[in-house]
């Protein structure tokens, strides 16, 4: 008994089949019934687009649902869990990482396998109770009565059952009206909140449009005075380019005045003449 392999805690690699998953890692799982969904994941490069199931009775592998690559279902580190909501199950799907942190809750109900329908085993004389049942309201020809031939007990007889499927049908259509009621009423609160910040736009660029309105108008006054600075330089260049003249002209007359202060006095005296003379002067 010691040497005898325990196959139930061993693991084993069976054959799987059909569109196979991508490497990856960080995803997460979720068994409902008997089939096998995982969402997210990545490769450290991208995040993994598909939800996928596997069929855990074949072991067959397909995509249930893809998203876009910036999808925060598209990330590593997603929780799923599979929930009983009204009497349907869902996959919730929270968090993850994508380049940044994720807080979405997300919710999906899958496409389950249709269950196989119900069976009752009769027993043999139920079987022949319900046989000479049904022989009582069938006549063969010739006017004789035909009686079918009886179930065999061992066979199972199958019961559907309408109403049942219909008050099933009808709890789900619930269900799903209110998911997307609620679908509806995000999508409004979504579209308030995006008319909000709209307006909030519109004010800023009309803030905006004034302030680049006065910003127009105190350039055009820069530029004016820039033109009256530019006049006024133009003059004091002129003047600049004129000074050596100025300055020539002010020595020459520095020069003359000169000279006319070094002039002896009797040359001044002499230079009165008769004029002098009649108006009392010394005639030399």
């Amino acid at each position: 008994m010691k040497n005898e392999k325990r196959l139930d805690l061993e693991w084993s690699q069976p054959e799987n089949r059909g569109d196979l998953p991508t490497p990856r890692a960080g995803h997460s799982g979720a068994v409902i019934s008997d089939e096998w969904f995982l969402v997210g994941g990545g490769d450290n490069k991208s995040g993994a687009l598909e939800t996928i199931v596997l069929d855990l009775t074949k072991l067959v592998w397909s995509v249930v649902t893809k998203v876009n690559e910036r999808h925060p279902l598209a990330s590593e580190g997603v929780s799923l869990c599979a929930a009983l909501i009204g009497g349907v199950k869902y996959l919730v799907a929270y968090g993850g990482y994508n380049g940044k942190y994720n807080n979405e809750v997300f919710i999906m109900k899958p496409k389950l396998k249709e269950p196989a329908p119900r069976k009752l085993l009769l027993s043999p004389a139920a079987a022949a109770a319900a046989a000479s049942v049904s022989a009582a309201y069938l006549l063969g020809p010739g006017g004789q009565t035909s009686v079918p031939k009886a179930e065999d007990p061992s066979e199972d007889s199958e019961i559907k059952h309408p109403h049942q499927e219909s008050t099933v049908d009808t709890s789900r259509a619930g269900e799903e009206k209110r998911l997307l009621e609620l679908s509806l009423a995000e999508v409004r609160e979504e579209n308030s909140e995006l008319r909000g910040k709209l307006d909030d736009v519109k004010n800023t660029q009309s803030e905006l449009a004034k302030e680049l309105l006065s910003a127009q108008t105190q350039l055009a006054e820069e530029r004016s005075r820039c033109f009256k600075l530019e006049a006024q330089i133009a003059e004091l260049r002129n003047l600049l380019q004129s000074l050596p003249a100025i300055e020539a002209e002010v020595l020459s007359l520095r020069g003359k005045m000169s000279a006319i202060e070094q002039t002896p006095t009797t040359e001044k005296q002499a230079s009165r003449g008769i004029f002098g003379w009649i108006g009392g002067g010394d005639l030399l």
